[in-house]
Formats: structure tokens, sequence, C-alpha cells
């Protein structure tokens, strides 16, 4: 007579017995599309360690002409502990790793919270151009809304996976408030555009668990309507970047050395890269006499364009529509509703960075402090995204295991199936009408 094992999930999933009497390794998937993800991370980040290199090697204080430069072997270090961050993640099921996300959801808002604590020594948390969003570890700055991005994915996956409730406008008031709540903490460092990531990645997971459009439509329209009435409310640098952008738009030249000087500088560098860049000791120079503010940093676009002209800007390009595209692939082929919309979350993190930061470059977006992802210099943010690989990775290599629910297919338009069960564990009906048992 067989008998059924009564530790936690947790504990039988390490012992290799998984929810049933299968071995948890015989879930692998070597072959899977996250090795699209895998080769573009790696691309991206050895592209964007060259360019820091290319942006501060002639600056002494970043070590000299003589050798490279002191940020790019940083960057080489955090690309390397990335990496190891990327394969521990994607080890265990990503089961597992959701059971989790409350936990890391709660201690990233404590973390947003501390910054926000009057009196805490300016050693520990430094102001950087006005917001206060890093923590000094001595060896490296962290900044918790980077690894909040990825603790929002995971507890908004957990929350939708069963439910539907998401269906109707009032369902939707909880998946708001897990995204308002880093949202409205993250506003008040200031760092706006951190912020302004969380809305298009609730939206991508509320669209993938089956929203509906006319909803989402609507909450946009009402946002969109409501936006001019916060103006009053922003900071002034805030506003100067509006009115900065607006001056571009009309062709007014008259804060090209003033509040629009960053983004005509970077204009100016990716002009001057052409179609097929310059030559590697020209382009250091251009850089390095352009002035470009925050050139290894969030405007380091304009330096890989500058060095390898259209051609390399689009070869860029082409690297995140690989990521992109190899995350959606394992989220199409995933059934299991966590691991689909851990799939579908993060890739759209990452879409509207990279639309946001090169919008920023090209003059056409208002810079808000986006960084380029896997490019960009920051221990945090090629660490985060490279955390968020190891997510894609787990969720392809590893095969989903009950309870869950085939797809979020409905049955029509008007609401689900009046038969189908909701209930996170125990019986639980797919949306094609099958039951599935633990």
């Amino acid at each position: 007579m067989s008998t059924v094992s009564r530790d936690p999930i947790w504990v039988r999933l390490i012992r290799g017995q998984g929810w049933g009497a299968d071995s948890f390794f015989s879930s692998i998937k070597l072959v899977n599309a996250a090795w699209l993800t895998i080769l573009a991370s790696l691309a991206l980040t050895l592209i964007g360690v060259y360019s820091i290199d290319v942006a501060e090697s002639m600056r002494s204080s970043s070590g000299g002409s003589a050798g490279f430069a002191a940020v790019a072997l940083k960057q080489l270090v955090f690309l390397i502990v990335g990496m190891l961050a990327c394969l521990i993640v994607a080890l265990p099921h990503y089961k597992i790793v959701g059971m989790f996300s409350g936990v890391l959801y709660g201690i990233g808002i404590a973390l947003l919270i501390f910054l926000m604590i009057p009196g805490v020594p300016s050693w520990l948390v430094t102001p950087r151009n006005g917001a206060k969003a890093w923590i000094n570890l001595g060896v490296a700055d962290f900044q918790p809304s980077e690894v909040m991005k990825i603790a929002f994915v995971l507890l908004t996956a957990k929350y939708l996976r069963f439910r539907s409730q998401h269906r109707k406008i009032k369902g939707l008031i909880v998946p708001g408030l897990i995204a308002a709540v880093p949202v409205g903490f993250i506003t008040l460092q200031p760092d706006l555009g951190t912020a302004s990531l969380f809305v298009p990645a609730l939206f991508a997971m509320l669209i993938a668990a089956g929203a509906r459009l006319r909803h989402l439509t609507l909450i946009v329209l009402c946002a969109a309507l409501a936006a001019p009435a916060a103006y009053p409310m922003l900071r002034p640098h805030q506003k100067e970047r509006i009115v900065g952008i607006v001056k571009q738009f009309r062709g007014d030249d008259t804060g090209a050395y003033d509040i629009n000087y960053q983004s005509t500088r970077a204009q100016t560098l990716i002009s001057a890269g052409g179609i097929t860049g310059n030559p590697d000791p020209a382009a250091r120079a251009l850089v390095r006499y352009n002035e470009l503010p925050e050139d290894h940093n969030d405007m380091v676009f304009a330096v890989i364009v500058n060095r390898f002209g259209l051609i390399g800007g689009v070869f860029v390009l082409i690297l995140y529509g690989v990521w992109i595209g190899g995350a959606l692939l394992v989220a199409g082929s995933c059934r299991d509703p966590l691991g689909r919309l851990i799939a579908v979350g993060v890739p759209a993190f990452i879409t509207a960075q990279v639309i946001i930061n090169i919008g920023m470059n090209l003059g056409v977006l208002p810079i808000i402090g986006i960084t380029l992802p896997f490019v960009s210099y920051g221990g945090s943010s090629l660490l985060t995204c490279w955390l968020m690989t190891g997510l894609i990775v787990n969720v392809a290599i590893h095969r989903p295991r009950p309870p869950y629910r085939s797809s979020f297919e409905y049955a029509d338009d008007d609401g689900p199936d009046p038969n189908q069960s909701t209930k996170p564990y125990g019986r639980a009906i797919g949306f094609s009408g099958r039951a599935i048992t633990r």
C-alpha cells in the first residue's frame, strides 16, 4: 500500500520526489528557446563592456588611456557575478521560486522604505542626481528598485495564475495595488523612470492572463486624461525635462546648452557615427571631447552608434529582439500559468526599458534616467538583467508539474466558464475543460 508524503512541496522537490513519484531531474529540458536569451545576454553585455571602455578610457579618473577603463573592468566582474546568479536562479523549479515571491516582495518594499527614512547616514544612502535610490555596500552600490522588478513579476504571476477575477474591472484592483506600492515608493525617491516600467509589465501580464482589453484601454484613457492634473505636482527638474522635449519637437535649440544639453550631445555623437561608425581611436576621442554626461550609463547607446554606426545600432536592436523573442517563445511553450506569466512579465520590463532608453538617446523621449539593459554600466542593473535571464531559463528547462491549468483561454469574452474551478490547489479545471488533480 503506497503512502503519500506529507512533507512540504519544496522539501520533496529537493529530495527529487517532485509533486509525484517521478524524479525532479526527469523534468529537465535542455533543448529550448531560452538559449536565445542566454546568447543575446552575453553578446549585449560584452558590447556594453567595450562601449563603456570607449566612453571612459581617456578619462584620467577611469584609469587613463594606457589601459582598460576601471569601470569597464568592474563591469566584467559584474558580468561574472550576473552569470553565476543566472545559473543559481535557473536550477530550482520556478514553482519553488514562486513560493518565496511574497517574501521577496516584502523585502523589496522594506528596502525602498529604508531609503526614505530621515537620518540615514549619507555614506550609506547617498543621493545621486537628487534621487535616494542606492545603498552603499562598500564594494558596490545596490539599487533596490532593480530587484523589485523581479519580485513584482513573481508575486503578480503567483496571484494571477489560478484566478479569473481580473476579467472584471473590479478584479484589476489587487494587481494594480501590487504594482502601485513599489511605484509609489520609487516615485518618492524620486525615480520616475524606473517607476514607469512597472505599468507596461503589469499590462503585459494581465493581457497574457486573459484580462479584457476594453478594461485596460479604459484605464489608459483615464490615466491620460488625468496626466495634466499631475503636472503641478512634479518637481522642478521633472518639469524642465518635459519642457525640454517639447522644445526639441518644435525645433527650438535655445536649450542646447542648458536643459537639452545631454540630449543634444547624444544626438551629435549618433549623427557622427554615420552608417558604419568611426575607428576605435577616433570614436574614443569624439566621445571624450563631446563631453556627453552619463556616456557610460544612460547614454551608452550613443557611444555604440558613434563607434559602430547605424549598422551597430540596428545590430543591438536585433539582439534585443532575439532576447525578447526567445523569452516569448518560452512563454508560448509553457502550459503552466505561473511559468507563462513569469516569461511574459520579464521581457515586458526589458522591452519598455529598451524603448525608453533608446528614445532618450534619439531625443524623442525625455531623459528620465533609464539604463540600457545588459549594456549600461551598473552592478544592480546588470545583475537584475541576468537574474531575469535566469528566470526565463528556469521556466524553459523545467516541465510544468500539477496543479496547473492548461492555458488562459476562456470559453467566451463574457467571462470564465462557470464550471471552472479557481482553487489554487487540489482539483483545478483547465480552461480547456480538463480536470487536473494533484
